[in-house]
């Protein structure tokens, strides 16, 4: 089972959007979300099955300005990393893009190699960051402060490092996954941990997620493993 982060690609020129978005498939790393346009993007972050783990924004798109998208999703909280990409020869939309909060910037023409290098590091940057937030259900995850948020609580919820491990896999896979493969990834291949390891883990985690762990909407079990419903309510 893949780890795959979703990544938003916004570009209404549909043959670079194509070919971007097939490169990054066959990294084996990433599910793709397409948008040619603003309004496409802004239909595509609220999308209910999850926001996207990271944007590439064009500056010039049919409906709009990328660098002020950028600028209103800041400020709307939003704070994934934003790749910009410009067409400009000049430093004007590097310079507003990076004022407007985007993580990086990349001039066309660009190797798909290099966009996706640097991708790659803007992501793991942003996991070792004190911003990177996931929601779950009503919780707000901080995996780097172990923690889960209700705002309808004043008490934050404490995570182990186990439980968040486990939390950030599922999150990033696409559907659930074997019990095996958390066993493996989770506490390593080498290990030697059984499957009631993982259960009790699991069984701990929804004590602390689920407002009935005994029938849970989020953490939830099927004939393949396990699985998160992140958008369940």
């Amino acid at each position: 089972m893949a780890n795959y982060r979703r990544i938003l690609i916004v570009e209404d020129d549909a043959v670079l959007r194509e070919t971007l978005a097939d490169h990054l498939v066959d990294e084996g790393a990433f599910t793709i979300v397409q948008a040619g346009s603003l309004a496409e993007a802004d239909v595509a972050i609220k999308l209910e099955d999850g926001r996207p783990d990271a944007i590439i924004l064009d500056v010039g798109l049919p409906d709009g300005d990328g660098c002020d998208f950028c600028a209103s999703l800041r400020k709307s909280g939003f704070n994934m990393p934003i790749i910009i990409l410009t067409g400009s020869p000049g430093e004007a939309d590097i310079v507003r893009g990076l004022s407007a909060g985007a993580s990086d910037y990349i001039s066309k023409p660009f190797r798909s190699a290099e966009l996706t290098a640097r991708l790659h590091a803007q992501l793991r940057s942003f996991d070792r960051s004190e911003d990177a937030a996931f929601t779950i259900g009503p919780f707000a995850f901080y995996p780097s402060k172990k923690l889960l948020r209700d705002p309808n609580k004043k008490q934050p919820i404490h995570l182990t490092d186990k439980e968040v491990s486990l939390l950030k896999f599922l999150l990033r896979s696409n559907g659930p996954v074997d019990r095996k493969v958390l066993l493996d990834e989770v506490w390593g291949y080498n290990s030697g941990a059984a499957t009631h390891t993982l259960e009790t883990h699991i069984y701990r985690l929804r004590q602390k997620l689920e407002a009935d762990p005994s029938n849970p909407i989020l953490l939830m079990t099927n004939e393949l493993g396990y699985g998160l419903q992140r958008d369940a309510l």
